[in-house]
């Protein structure tokens, strides 16, 4: 195979991969998540405690609101990386963003609208390394047993972002639990049955592996290295087992690793996991594809090795994509085992679709086979690369 070929067949394939790829939205990711913590206040109160990602809040209060002061020194705060200045920004025109919140944010009880009043001044934090907005909401409540969220933050139609995901965690009306919210299912009620609530958390999962394009990569990656299927299920297994682990003990707060370790550490598993299988074709060429008839020879369970260690650290992905952060309980088990569940059917799914068809085409022309599976690879690897650089340094 020619390897000036090669090279820049993986460039196009890069460039295409970036295309596709989100892209900024003033400094910002192509999605976001919101965070609702719901609590009883006193009598006949509900407390919602909402954490915001504070670049998305300063440009659609200030488009929403008319409010050129706020954008220009919350931009500049946000550029500066100034903590204290972001907070500043948005208290010196609190009126203006919590009417924004309060206007696409809701609470009703027995399906009345709940009045909220805003407590205290905004705070500032992070979440996954990214500059979070904190505002505190006390909503007086007219009655009812069921307790209704609704949330419409950071729509579509702002411009701004697409597919925001609402994280509700919620200790309220003797129950407690949490819900995952977006555009199309943009409510929560604490009377709702619990496998609505289970739904949401697979429909969750399965979203998040269909838009992670670098998880997806690495899929790919994984199938274009298998040479047979038992070598595919075998790498799956492996990957799954690995981040169910990491997930669950990271969602549950048992690990804590911070999101500058584990994005730039996820994509260069991308581009070590693509790279394996060009380094078997400059080492094996035509053979590269071949496996032993009696199981995986020692490059293969090495490989497998490799997958299992950095499926570890997907599994820190996952979490940090979801989000929770609450007091163990049944309910957050199962919904934690029902998003990875989610995740897996998807990923099952990709392998099911794309090997067979891989298989296909090794079988009916297997220089064919190597050079999509090479192409692939090398595509895969280039922007796992490129990826890798962007997270360390922040690019």
């Amino acid at each position: 195979m020619s390897q000036r070929v090669l090279v820049t067949t993986a460039a196009i394939v890069a460039a295409v991969i970036a295309v596709l790829s989100p892209g900024p939205a003033f400094a910002h990711g192509f999605s976001s998540t919101v965070y609702v913590h719901v609590t009883a206040g006193e009598q006949g109160h509900v407390r919602t405690a909402l954490e915001l990602e504070y670049d998305l809040l300063v440009v659609s209060a200030a488009d929403l609101e008319r409010e050129d002061a706020l954008f220009r020194a919350g931009n500049a705060a946000f550029e500066a990386q100034d903590t204290a200045g972001q907070a500043a920004a948005l208290n010196a025109h609190a009126d203006a963003a919590a009417r924004y919140v309060t206007g696409r944010f809701a609470v009703t009880a027995g399906g009345r609208a709940c009045t909220p009043a805003r407590m205290g001044d905004f705070t500032m934090g992070r979440r996954e390394d990214v500059p979070y907005a904190s505002l505190l909401l006390d909503w007086s409540c007219p009655g009812g047993e069921a307790h209704e969220v609704r949330t419409g933050l950071f729509a579509d139609a702002e411009g701004y972002v697409k597919g925001v995901k609402t994280i509700v965690t919620y200790d309220i009306d003797g129950r407690s639990g949490s819900a995952a919210l977006d555009a199309g299912r943009p409510s929560f009620s604490t009377g709702q049955a619990w496998y609505e609530r289970f739904w949401e958390f697979f429909s969750l999962g399965a979203e998040h592996l269909v838009t992670g394009i670098d998880h997806v990569l690495f899929l790919l990656a994984l199938i274009a290295g298998s040479r047979r299927l038992r070598e595919i299920v075998l790498a799956a297994t492996s990957f799954t087992l690995a981040h169910s682990v990491t997930f669950m003990l990271a969602a549950l707060g048992l690990v804590d690793v911070p999101a500058r370790i584990v994005e730039p550490v996820i994509a260069l598993s991308i581009a070590v996991v693509a790279g394996w299988h060009l380094w078997r074709i400059r080492r094996h060429g035509g053979h590269a594809s071949d496996l032993r008839d009696d199981g995986l020879d020692r490059s293969g369970w090495i490989r497998l090795g490799v997958v299992f260690c950095f499926g570890l650290v997907h599994g820190l992905g996952f979490a940090g994509a979801l989000g929770i952060d609450e007091a163990w309980s049944w309910t957050l088990l199962w919904s934690l085992l029902v998003f990875n569940v989610g995740i897996e059917v998807v990923q099952l799914g990709i392998i099911a679709v794309a090997f067979p068809l891989l298989i296909v085409l090794r079988r009916r022309s297997p220089r064919a086979g190597l050079w999509a599976t090479g192409v692939i690879a090398a595509g895969v690897s280039v922007m796992g690369l490129i990826w890798f650089v962007q997270r360390l340094f922040g690019f």
